[in-house]
């Protein structure tokens, strides 16, 4: 295997036992499907596992290789354990801690120490495959030692239950060193070990309990059953490696390349990624980015049909995994990350399949919310998403002069806005009265502060809410740019008219004088929500500000002063009644807090752009808001950018552990500030 260049910061593999647990890996196969766990080894959350695969609806992503004890045994009967359980599991027993975990390529290496022999492992996904490699190589050994692999296995969806039944019984075929193991109609896990000397030994079965210590803190069953059918060992000396494969692909699949040539030629797609890459972005913190980004953008494999229609008209499908580990492709999501993963990375032709997968799922003028996990179509409760669908191709079309996809998808966004003026659903229409934006139904959050638990709706937003009116706007303006561009002045000419009456409509009431920065709903279920939220900032960042430029300098004062913190914006300044300070607990407190003052690490990125509009000779200290972002990347999910913060120092990173649009604006602003 050739070297690795380093490419994400090193975790100290010295701290204390409690910040390894902490600590997670993450690494992404393009399909949706993916590897996790902790830095110690252990796995502490459900979706944890060696290969959780993406299959085609209705089974969606699949917990398939749960955990696999590793010992090492010496010449002189010494063995010694490389994985980890959860210290507070009553089972648990001692491991060696790893001298050393970093990442190289944005994959994840561990380096062992037992005595004087020196172990390395590390864990590789082929993009594009449900397939996970975990290699072994001898550093250094004065003399052979045999390495002894358990694999276990629970398989269940990777939102089900850990306590839930496993889908077993688990039926076993071997053939020499090669496993099958089938359960539940899921498709067969196929598993072999690559090495000099190897082979497999079938022991009748083992049941072991693992300790899930997340899933208790986040109020859910947290201990689950895992199965083993038996073990592979190998015999190895300094300088060779052990490969153990895991797949739910066909053995033709897996024999078509080696293992090692599979690893290398993983490696070498992630240093191409870096290499095309601008130029600031092919180190340190813009490098880390760039193979974060990498994990978000998948081919929808759960959605076959996506792929044949696409294919059909000579193109490709494409989506984006909002956040590992839960979360599914989200409309909203995919167009506000699109310009940070696809354009910011030179990775200009997935822009545009993924602006063209949406366009057909456009329904009575939406694009979808989410596509549920294993599902064909997909949830239109949204009233953003859409809005946010005209800026990510306005920002194509700049990056890359595609006006061919402008000009295929104009009657698409033409219908959009007819639709948003005539009504659609959920209450989503242009008020006639003064050509503001409104929305809103009973039992729905339709705007990206969406928290809702059982009946309670957290954030109630319905009526004009500042941040669509600002999407609203740039919509508007967009498409009359288009069709002006495209000859069309009547059409251009009407939405002028629309955009001028929204611009002072929205300029006349929400301004809140006495704050000094904008309320964030009009004609809500209250009147006038005088909270201060970072939504505000929207009507300034957009290419098309709808806020009067005599207003902007308020607006960034008072959301810097208020919510303006080292990982992003508050959701809700201090001193609100609502106001929480911390995200934790059982699911109905943390959605009481998830947009009550929490942090959000993407909206650094309209507060950037409206800082730089007010003040562009202060770009340094945007630089370092940005540059910030690099003291996070050792701690949450390593390499990555979590979801959500605590809003008050030491801002303890929360929700999901990698986030696309936090990652896709921290890159994308990171190359703005050094321009």
């Amino acid at each position: 295997m050739p070297p690795s260049t380093m490419t994400a910061p090193h975790a100290s593999a010295h701290a204390a036992p409690e910040t390894l647990l902490d600590r997670e890996w993450l690494v992404a196969n393009g399909l949706g499907g993916y590897a996790s766990a902790t830095v110690s080894g252990a796995c502490t959350r459900r979706y944890h596992g060696l290969l959780i695969a993406a299959l085609p609806a209705p089974l969606g992503r699949v917990v398939m290789f749960n955990h696999l004890s590793e010992e090492l045994k010496l010449e002189n009967g010494e063995a010694f354990r490389l994985d980890a359980d959860d210290p507070l599991s009553p089972d648990s027993s001692a491991a060696s801690v790893p001298v050393r975990f970093e990442l190289e390529e944005g994959l994840p290496v561990w380096r062992y120490r037992v005595g004087p022999f020196e172990v390395e492992r590390r864990i590789v996904l082929p993009h594009l495959q449900n397939t996970v490699a975990v290699v072994y190589r001898v550093v250094s050994a004065p003399a052979a030692l045999r390495l002894r692999l358990r694999p276990s296995f629970h398989f269940r969806p990777h939102e089900a239950p850990v306590a839930g039944g496993a889908t077993g019984p688990y039926e076993v075929a071997s053939a020499g060193r090669r496993i099958e193991v089938r359960a539940g109609g899921l498709p067969p896990l196929r598993m072999w070990m690559h090495a000099r000397k190897s082979s497999l030994v079938l022991d009748g079965g083992r049941t072991r309990s693992i300790h899930y210590r997340w899933e208790k803190a986040r109020g859910y069953d947290y201990e689950g059953p895992v199965w083993s059918p038996g073990y592979f060992r190998a015999d190895l000396a300094a300088n060779e490696e052990a490969v153990l494969v895991a797949s739910t692909e066909s053995w033709d699949t897996l024999e078509a390349i080696e293992p090692t040539a599979l690893i290398d030629s993983e490696i070498g797609r992630r240093r191409r990624l870096i290499a095309q890459a601008p130029e600031a972005a092919r180190e340190g913190l813009g490098a880390a980015m760039v193979l974060a980004a990498d994990q978000f953008i998948i081919r929808p494999a759960a959605r076959v049909a996506d792929e044949a229609v696409a294919h059909a008209a000579g193109d490709d499908a494409r989506t984006v995994i909002a956040g590992y580990h839960w979360f599914t492709d989200w409309g909203r999501d995919t167009m506000i990350s699109l310009e940070g993963l696809t354009l910011s990375t030179g990775r200009h032709r997935e822009g545009g399949y993924l602006l063209r997968t949406f366009a057909r799922y456009v329904r009575d003028g939406l694009i979808p919310n989410l596509f549920p996990e294993g599902q064909k179509e997909g949830l239109y409760h949204t009233a953003d998403a859409t809005l946010w669908f005209f800026h990510a191709l306005h920002r194509y079309v700049q990056t890359t002069g595609d006006r061919e996809t402008m000009r295929q998808l104009l009657p698409t966004l033409g219908d959009i806005v007819d639709h948003h003026l005539r009504g659609t659903r959920f209450g989503i229409r242009v008020d006639g009265d003064d050509g503001l934006l409104t929305q809103g139904q009973d039992q729905y959050a339709l705007t990206w502060m969406d928290a809702k638990v059982g009946d309670w709706v957290v954030t109630p937003r319905r009526g004009k809410a500042v941040e669509l009116n600002a999407l609203w706007y740039n919509a508007l303006r967009l498409l009359e740019t288009w069709r002006r561009e495209e000859g069309d002045a009547p059409g251009a000419d009407h939405l002028a008219e629309l955009a001028e009456r929204t611009r002072h409509s929205f300029n006349a009431r929400f301004w809140n004088a006495e704050a000094g920065c904008l309320y964030d709903i009009v004609d809500g279920e209250r009147g006038l929500d005088p909270a201060i939220r970072p939504n505000q900032v929207l009507a300034i960042s957009l290419d098309h500000p709808i806020l009067d430029e005599n207003r902007w300098a308020a607006v960034v004062d008072v959301v810097r002063q208020k919510l303006l913190t080292p990982y992003g914006l508050r959701s809700l300044a201090p001193g609100h009644p609502d106001y929480k300070a911390t995200y934790d607990g059982d699911l109905r407190s943390r959605d009481a807090a998830y947009h009550q003052g929490t942090v959000w690490g993407w909206l650094i990125g309209p507060f950037v752009d409206a800082w730089l509009r007010v003040h562009p000779d202060r770009r340094a200290e945007a630089r370092d808001w940005i540059d910030g972002f690099e003291n996070h990347l050792p701690a949450g999910c390593v390499g990555s950018i979590n979801e959500i913060f605590d809003a008050e120092a030491p801002y303890h990173p929360r929700g999901c552990v990698a986030q696309a649009w936090s990652v896709a604006e921290v890159l994308r602003c990171l190359l703005k500030t050094r321009c």
